[in-house]
C-alpha cells in the first residue's frame, strides 16, 4: 500500500486573505509519487492571472515533483490540476505547451545549436507538423530574445555560453512559446547573482506587463521574498503555509521548516524580508 508522507511538523495552514483571482493553473486534492511511493498528498494550490507565486521548502519536500504534476507530465494518482480551465490530462502534449512553458533546474546544453535556433524551439507548438517557421515565427523569437536581453547572443552557439546566458536562453525560449503560464523550477540554481537577479526580474516583467502566471521554485529565501506575490510552503508533500510573505516567512514558520534558526530583517531600502542563518553556539 503506498506510504503517505509523514504529518507535517509545522504550524496549521496559513491562509491568505487574498486568494488568487482567475486562477489559471490549480490543484484541488493533488496527490502524486513514484512507484506506489506518495510524495505530494492534498495539495490544494492555485497561482492567479499576473501573480508571482513562489513554492519554498526543504529538500525532499516534494517541490519538483509538484512542478511535474502541474505540468502534467506527471500523472496524479488523487486529485485534478485545470490549466486555463481544462484538466490538464485531458489535453495533448502540444496543447499544453501552448499553454504553459517549464524552465527546470538543468538541462543538458543543446551542443552544436545557435541561440536563435534553440529559441525557435520554442514556437514548435505553433507550428504545423512540418515545423516550418513563418515569418510570424521569427517575429516572437526575435521579441523573445530581445525580453531577455540575449539578442546579442542570437548567433552564438548555446554550448559556448556560460551557465547563467544558457539560463537566460532557456527563458527566452519559455517566452517564444507565448504561454500563460509559466513554471520556473528553481531556475536560477547555480547562477551568481547577477544572473539570478536577472532571471527574476525578466520573470517579474512578464507577469506585471504580459498578465502571466508564474509559479517559481525558489531555493533562496531572500528571492523568495523579494520576487514573491505569495508564498507557498511544502515540507514533507504537504501545503503547511499559503500566503503573504509578511504571513509565511516568519520566523517560527521558517524555523520549523527548515530546522535552522534564521535572523530575520527588514531592508529599510525597499522593505522587503532578509533571513541570515544564526551561526551555532558551538560554531
Amino acid at each position: 500500500m503506498p506510504r503517505a508522507p509523514k504529518p507535517s511538523r509545522v504550524l496549521p495552514l496559513v491562509a491568505s486573505t487574498d486568494p488568487a483571482p482567475s486562477p489559471c493553473l490549480a490543484a484541488r486534492g493533488l496527490c502524486a509519487g513514484y512507484g506506489g511511493k506518495v510524495v505530494l498528498a492534498d495539495v490544494d494550490l492555485a497561482l492567479g492571472v499576473g501573480e508571482m507565486l513562489v513554492v519554498i521548502g526543504p529538500n525532499g519536500a516534494g517541490k519538483s515533483t509538484l512542478v511535474r504534476a502541474l505540468a502534467g507530465t506527471l500523472r496524479p494518482s488523487a486529485g485534478e490540476v485545470r490549466l486555463l480551465g481544462d484538466d490538464v490530462g485531458s489535453l495533448a502534449r502540444v496543447e499544453v505547451a501552448r499553454r504553459l512553458a517549464v524552465v527546470p533546474q538543468s538541462s543538458e546544453p543543446a551542443h552544436g545549436w545557435r541561440v536563435r535556433e534553440v529559441v525557435m524551439m520554442g514556437r514548435a507548438p505553433h507550428q504545423g507538423p512540418l515545423q516550418v517557421p513563418s515569418a510570424h515565427d521569427a517575429d516572437e523569437v526575435r521579441a523573445a530574445l530581445e525580453r531577455a536581453d540575449v539578442a546579442h547572443l542570437a548567433d552564438r552557439r548555446v554550448d559556448e555560453l556560460s551557465g547563467g546566458e544558457q539560463k537566460l536562453v532557456a527563458i527566452a525560449r519559455a517566452l517564444a512559446q507565448q504561454a500563460r503560464v509559466l513554471l520556473l523550477d528553481e531556475a536560477s540554481a547555480s547562477l551568481d547573482a547577477r544572473h539570478t537577479t536577472a532571471l527574476y526580474d525578466l520573470a517579474r516583467r512578464e507577469v506585471r506587463e504580459r498578465g502571466v502566471g508564474c509559479l517559481a521554485v525558489v531555493h533562496d529565501l531572500n528571492i523568495a521574498a523579494a520576487y514573491a506575490d505569495r508564498v507557498a510552503l511544502l515540507e514533507g508533500g504537504r501545503l503547511t503555509a499559503l500566503g503573504t510573505v509578511e504571513q509565511v516567512m516568519t520566523y517560527r514558520t521558517l524555523r520549523e521548516a527548515f530546522g535552522v534558526d534564521l535572523y530575520v530583517g527588514l531592508n529599510e531600502l525597499d522593505g522587503t524580508r532578509y533571513f541570515v542563518p544564526r551561526r551555532s553556539a558551538l560554531g
